[in-house]
């Protein structure tokens, strides 16, 4: 249930100067969320508490919501609320990052859940992107990382046993599976393809997405010592993330 204290704390930052209804309402919003009243990804008053605390109609709340979202104040979530945006996280596209220690850079909290983790047996392509013969036993895990519980990435990843065979013993609930993979195999090589994609009902069911909202899908692949130790997909909502790369040039 939302707090009482936020309403009011809307209804006081109202101007009282001449402007339409639905512009006082959007200005009195984006106030509280610019001075930090309202926090990024704090789930704000619905419409119908809005309209009866305020006294306003449902369209003047609507238009307000609506242009927010828009100019991305807020994202509404169906079933779920709507919610202040925080300023988008990042992720370095050319380098290889703990995200646990990404968020945790920016002062936020990290948390996953784990979707699968098991033993399979390697199709022809799962053993193409890990080096091994098709059937070969390899691992695979999904796991869903959040940042102050909103899901930012969907991490789908297939393991060269060879290489981290302890991978399915690790309690992923206190580590990430980089912090595994970097203690036993090092990174000495990396891979990265990224694309916009469209998600599928499973992806968007577990990123808490609207049904047209695009994706960033990055695939990597890294070695150690010339050999395959991972391939991953990680998908990253649109809204909420983006990616930073740096280089130097010459000239």
């Amino acid at each position: 249930m939302v707090e009482q204290s936020a309403i009011s704390q809307l209804a006081a930052a109202m101007s009282d100067q001449p402007a339409p209804i639905y512009l006082r309402v959007k200005q009195a919003i984006i106030s509280q969320i610019t001075e930090g009243v309202w926090k990024a990804n704090q789930r704000v008053p619905s419409e119908s508490e809005l309209v009866n605390e305020l006294g306003v109609s449902r369209m003047t709340i609507n238009r307000a919501l609506r242009e927010l979202t828009s100019e991305g104040y807020l994202i509404r979530m169906q079933g779920v609320g709507t919610f202040v945006v925080e300023m988008k996280g990042y992720t370095a596209m050319l380098e290889v990052h703990n995200i646990a220690e990404e968020i945790a850079q920016r002062g936020h909290r990290h948390t996953s859940k784990i979707l699968s983790l098991a033993e399979v047996k390697a199709d022809p392509e799962q053993a193409a992107v890990l080096g091994l013969a098709t059937g070969h036993s390899i691992f695979h895990s999904v796991i869903v990382h959040y940042e102050n519980d909103l899901p930012v990435q969907l991490e789908d990843r297939l393991v060269n046993p060879l290489m981290a065979p302890d991978y399915l013993r690790q309690d992923y609930d206190n580590q990430t599976p980089y912090t595994y993979l970097m203690r036993v195999a090092p990174l000495t090589a990396g891979e990265h393809i990224v694309e916009a994609v469209v998600p599928d009902a499973r992806q968007r069911k577990e990123l808490l997405l609207d049904e047209h909202e695009p994706c960033l899908l990055i695939h990597r692949q890294t070695w150690s010592d010339a050999k395959i130790v991972t391939y991953a997909k990680l998908l990253y909502p649109g809204s909420r993330y983006k990616l930073l790369g740096r280089f130097k040039g010459h000239g």
